[in-house]
């Protein structure tokens, strides 16, 4: 048997901008993607067997553990395309990523599931095939495999490296919302007047600059989503220089050395900071 510890981190999204509905019934975006020191580990283990397999498990009740769960997904397309045979994969989940918070976590465990898959079995693709694998996956896998900061355009697999900034963060997630990303394009469909600001244009010229960007963060989801929940309000009304992160429900601020006390029912996440790294494995 042979095992390797993948290291997942979770992202944020600087600013999230709708440019237009695609024909295949996705959302064309351009976003500034940033990873952070939070992270799942997945801990692979593969053996031989007389037929592939794929188990799961984990610490978390909140996900699947079957085909359902794009670390599932993941595993079986790796084995598909480079045609392993043979093989039982069991691959634990430790999560500390919220779940349905708009931080990347379900994706960066797949970008992680292929990387060391990849790695287990001698590197049998190259970087560029991973990411040809991610895309095909979903919209934030390639983030996750490329790390550090990155404009995201297309449905979001499409990325750019921009230039690395140092900030320290905090996250709020409400602990009894999560927003499926459906549900908050599906609202931001709805709205009769869709912003177009050029914000992701605005802060990259700020980063290249040096300039401060805290006050320069922004989320077309956000704007979609935000009247429907007092839980988001709430977060607003104590951290006005708070943004939402991806399709919610978590929100971050930036640099703020003093955050205020939220009720039991909100889950906050202190002392996080922006990271250069993608998925890798730990030895």
């Amino acid at each position: 048997m042979k095992n390797i510890k993948v290291k997942c981190p979770a992202k944020i999204n600087l600013t999230l901008e709708i440019v237009n509905k695609r024909p295949d019934g996705f959302h064309n975006i351009k976003s500034v993607m940033q990873m952070i020191s939070l992270y799942d580990f997945l801990d692979i283990k593969v053996q031989k067997s007389e037929e592939i397999r794929i188990l799961l498990s984990g610490n978390s009740n909140e996900i699947p553990y079957n085909e359902k769960n794009l670390v599932y997904k993941a595993a079986e397309l790796f084995l598909k395309e480079a045609e392993v045979e043979g093989y039982e994969i069991s691959i634990d989940i430790e999560k500390h990523i919220p779940v349905s918070a708009g931080l990347a976590g379900g994706s960066t465990d797949a970008a992680g599931t292929l990387y060391g898959l990849n790695e287990m079995f001698d590197l049998p693709f190259s970087k560029e095939k991973l990411h040809q694998l991610c895309s095909t996956l979903g919209s934030d896998l390639n983030v996750c495999l490329e790390g550090g900061c990155l404009l995201a355009t297309a449905r979001g697999e499409k990325i750019e490296p921009l230039k690395p900034i140092e900030m320290n963060l905090t996250l709020i997630k409400p602990k009894n919302l999560g927003i499926s990303a459906g549900e908050a394009y599906t609202k931001y469909s709805k709205k009769l007047f869709k912003p177009q600001n050029n914000k992701t244009e605005k802060l990259i010229d700020a980063m290249n600059s040096g300039k401060n960007i805290t006050n320069m963060l922004y989320n077309d989801l956000e704007y979609a989503v935000f009247d429907d929940y007092d839980e988001l309000q709430y977060i607003k009304s104590k951290l006005p220089n708070s943004i939402m992160s991806g399709s919610g429900s978590t929100y971050f601020v930036l640099g703020e050395n003093e955050i205020p006390e939220f009720p039991d029912n909100f889950q906050v996440i202190k002392n996080l900071k922006f990271i250069n790294n993608g998925v890798e494995t730990i030895l």
